[in-house]
């Protein structure tokens, strides 16, 4: 079961890559209070903030204690020019694609930023 959701996770984490590389827009989910974040399933005290290649996957996320949160898109550019470094300075991870169970890869923002490059750039 565990290597499966590791196999899983990977799987949509190249996914987001691919996709989000294709459109150059990142979902994300926003409410009043701001953006969506949880807590780390790797690491104690670290926070997540969660991002998705395509609007139904967000929209899946968006129930229950979040369903207060609307799917919103942010462009590539800026996102990877803004967002990154920002996650970077407040030490926050970031994961993607994850599934309406929560689970998914969580990765440092310059790995992100180093992947989705070298995907632009190819």
């Amino acid at each position: 079961m565990e290597l499966d959701l590791i196999i899983n996770s990977k799987r949509r984490y190249e996914n987001f890559i691919k996709r989000v590389s294709e459109s150059k827009t990142v979902w994300g989910l926003k409410g009043e209070d701001g953006w969506c974040v949880c807590e780390s399933n790797e690491y104690e005290d670290t926070v997540v903030i969660l991002f998705w290649s395509d609007e139904a996957y967000a929209r899946q996320c968006a129930v229950e204690e979040w369903s207060h949160y609307k799917p919103t898109s942010i462009p590539l550019e800026e996102f990877m020019n803004n967002w990154i470094y920002g996650m970077n300075e407040d030490e926050l991870l970031v994961g993607v694609n994850w599934n309406a169970k929560l689970i998914g890869l969580e990765v440092e923002p310059y790995d992100l930023l180093k992947e989705l490059e070298e995907t632009l750039g190819k």
